[in-house]
Formats: C-alpha cells, structure tokens, sequence
C-alpha cells in the first residue's frame, strides 16, 4: 500500500486545508490525475498523484482544516512509494516468518552472525522524528548528506514527493549556511524564552463582555500574515523616506496610450505606470533592488515587482517578472491577470514568491499617504498614495498640480539613507516624464 500524504506546497506551508476531493473509494489513479484541492495560507491549488493503484481509503475528510504536512489523507493500493507508516507493521508481521525459515543457521554459522550483527543494528536504526512525533521522510543520501553537514533534518523542507527530503533540499540549506538549522534552534529556544513572557490579556480582561461581539476565528491566511508582519516589524531596522511626484504629465499621457490599446482591450493604470517606473529605477540603482542574508547582501539580477492585492481576508503579491524588459502594455495585461486569479485563489507559488521589491497602492482609496511593513526578505517597499491636486510653486509662482505621494521603506542592514534617496530620486523623473520610459 501506499500513503498519500499532504504536500508541501510552499516552502512555508506547515499545514492547509483540504478543500476538495477528486477520487473516492474504489477508483483508479495513475501519476498525474488530479485527486485533491489544498487551500493554503495564499491559495488553492490542485495536487497530482504521484503514484498509482486503487483508492482504498479516504484517510481525511473534504474540508478538513489544519492538515499538517506529511499526514496520510489516503491510501493507494500497490508498492510504497515512499515511507509510509504502515511498513513498520509490515516489516513485523515478515519478522516471525524469516526466523522459522532456517532455525538452524545459528548453529551452522555463528560467527557469520556475529559479522552481520552490526549491520543490523544501522538498519534498524529508527528513523528521525520531529518534536512532535511526526516521522521526517528523506532519502538515505540526504539524510547522509546532513549528517555530514551538520544540518537537522527537521529544519529542511523536503520538494520530493509527499514532501520527501531529498538531496537538493540539503544542499540548499547547506548553501544557505545552516540558516534552516538555526532556525530549528532558534524555535526550540522559543519556548522556553517564552515561559517568562506575560500573555496578552483577552477581551474580558479588557472590560469586554463576552456577548458584546462575534470572534472569526484566525483561517491560515490571517496566522501567515500575523507571523510574518511581527517578524517583519520584530527583526527588520527599517525607516521611511517620502517624495511628491506630479502627475499631470503621465495622466495626459495615460490617456492618449488607453487610446490607442483600447482596440486590444488593454488598459493602463497609474500602478502600471509605478511599477514599470519603480523596475526602472532599480537597475538605474542597483543597490536598492538587493536583499539581507546573513550570508551577504544578495544583488538581484532581475527587477521583480511584486504588487500588493486585497483578497477576501488578506492580502498576496502576485510578482511581475523582470518588469524592467516589459512595455507598459504587457504589465497591464499581466498585472490584470494576476490580480484576478489571485482574488480566486488560483495563483501558483512562483507567481507571489520570490519578488525583490513590492508597491502598494491605496491611491483608488483615498488615502494620500502611508508607510508599508517591509516584505521579507526584499529591502524595499514602496507605499503610493492618491494623485490629487494640490498647491505648488513653479517658478516662484503659486499654481495647482496634481500630486501624488510616494513612500519609500527601506531595510536599514542594506539600503541606507543614500541609497534610497538615489532610488526616489530615479523613480520621480520616470512618473513626471512618462514618455522616458517608452524609449
């Protein structure tokens, strides 16, 4: 038999829900059908059998919530694929019928058994689990690979099937310095660095009634972006640099491109506008589009856009791939795509992972002015305000512009004051001269 267990869709995911079933008891499967839809923190995806044989057990129901990576959710017929729990019980139903075999063979040759003595004791050596009891499935090489390198095996994701640790994942964490070894360390240490910590009071505490209102409970979503937001905030020196930019010139401009691409069906927003000028900007000042490692600052080759879109109880960056390369029109066809898939939920993990800079938008609200929380690992994100008209002084003459303002959060560990103001001061000619950026 095989076990199905429940994959690792993101290098973050820890656990899902299982949104939907494609099979049931009885049916037949082969590698690549489509059996399940996981909902994860971002979005639901569909999985694909790995492996084939009859359905013979539905192990977790449909829409089940807080499914831990690696738990059986069904059971095929045929050989194991990978380890699976059921082959222990395997191996000790086999074990009384091997030894009626030759009763003998101990007499005939004690001192071959002696020999063979220590190779037994490393195959049934038990197999590493995680704290909390759940068996680490990896092949023989990674988990010699990581014992070579010092690494735990419970801080490496494994992307082999069912989650599988195989040798690529240690080598990834072994490129990364043991960062995923420390950061097992750094979670074994949290709770005891937590038994001192004062808990946060609750709402009765607070002289709330119960009764007085309704509590959501938290979805995956809300405990990702919590998590990452405290950490962000927690671990990231950050500061904020503003600019006013004037957007008389580009909405002129604007219209006359919507234009010529409404017989496509294309149209061009101002946050099309930011985000090719922010690509722009960033292989003007290269500095500015890196990112911390403890390792070293990582200077990325590619502008990496990623734009901040509301969804139904969050918020996701859908990634414009090396939008430095792409005319105005290919990102508003794309940012549009993005943006509408990513309200279903049907973004794949590389479309809003992996971005080296973020915009967010609250113009389309009203709101002028804001500062964003620092998108880990990137070292900026910029916050863009509404386009409004406003007074300004043109050679020493009081006039209306319209006006936008435009944040600039930076990562202090590697873009500093400078930097950043480079950044700014490449971006604002781009959005006042619009017609730079079609050259």
């Amino acid at each position: 038999m095989t076990d199905i267990l429940m994959p690792a869709l993101s290098p973050t995911m820890e656990e899902g829900v299982l949104a939907k079933w494609h099979i049931k008891v009885g049916d037949t499967v082969s590698a690549g059908d489509v059996i399940a839809e996981i909902e994860t923190d971002k979005a639901t995806m569909e999985v694909e059998a790995v492996d084939e044989g009859e359905v013979l057990e539905i192990l977790v129901e449909e829409g089940a919530e807080g499914v831990k990576v690696n738990t059986p959710i069904a059971r095929l017929s045929g050989d194991d694929a990978a380890p699976a729990p059921k082959k222990s019980e395997a191996k000790e139903d086999a074990a009384p019928a091997k030894a009626e075999q030759k009763p003998e063979a101990k007499e005939e040759a004690p001192k071959a058994e002696k020999a063979d003595a220590p190779k037994a004791e490393t195959k049934s050596e038990p197999a590493p689990k995680r704290e909390d009891g759940e068996r680490i499935f990896a092949s023989p090489l990674a988990r010699r690979l990581a014992k070579m390198a010092g690494l735990d095996l419970a801080s490496i994701k494994g992307t082999g099937p069912h989650g599988r640790v195989v040798k690529r994942d240690v080598e990834a964490a072994e490129a990364n310095g043991g960062a995923a070894a420390a950061k097992a360390d750094t979670a074994k240490a949290a709770p005891a660095a937590a038994e001192g910590k004062k808990p946060a009071p609750t709402l009765a505490q607070l002289g709330i009634p119960d009764g007085s209102y309704d509590l959501i409970p938290l979805d995956g979503m809300r405990k990702a972006i919590a998590c990452r937001l405290v950490d962000s905030v927690n671990n990231v020196p950050h500061f904020p640099l503003f600019i006013d930019v004037e957007l008389d010139a580009l909405m002129a401009a604007r219209a006359q491109i919507n234009k010529m691409l409404e017989p496509r069906g294309i149209k061009v927003s101002v946050n099309d506008f930011v985000i090719k000028a922010a690509a722009m900007a960033l292989k003007a000042v290269p500095e500015a589009n890196a990112s911390y490692t403890p390792e070293g600052i990582a200077m990325h080759h590619n502008a990496d856009v990623s734009m901040a879109v509301a969804i139904d109880g969050g918020l996701i960056t859908p990634i414009i791939r090396k939008a430095e390369t792409k005319g105005l029109a290919q990102i508003a066809t794309e940012s549009k795509d993005l943006a509408t898939r990513a309200r279903e939920r049907k973004l794949k993990p590389e479309e809003f992972q992996g971005g080296t800079f973020s915009v967010s938008n609250l113009g389309m609200f009203g709101i002028k002015q804001f500062t964003s929380i620092i998108n880990e690992p990137q070292g900026c994100i910029m916050s863009v305000g509404a386009g409004e008209p406003r007074p300004v002084v043109k050679n020493g003459e009081l006039t209306v512009a319209t006006v936008m303002t435009v944040t600039l959060t930076c990562d202090h560990r590697v873009v500093d004051g400078a930097v950043g103001a480079r950044f700014l001061q490449a971006f604002k000619p781009l959005l006042e001269d619009p017609l730079s950026m079609l050259a």
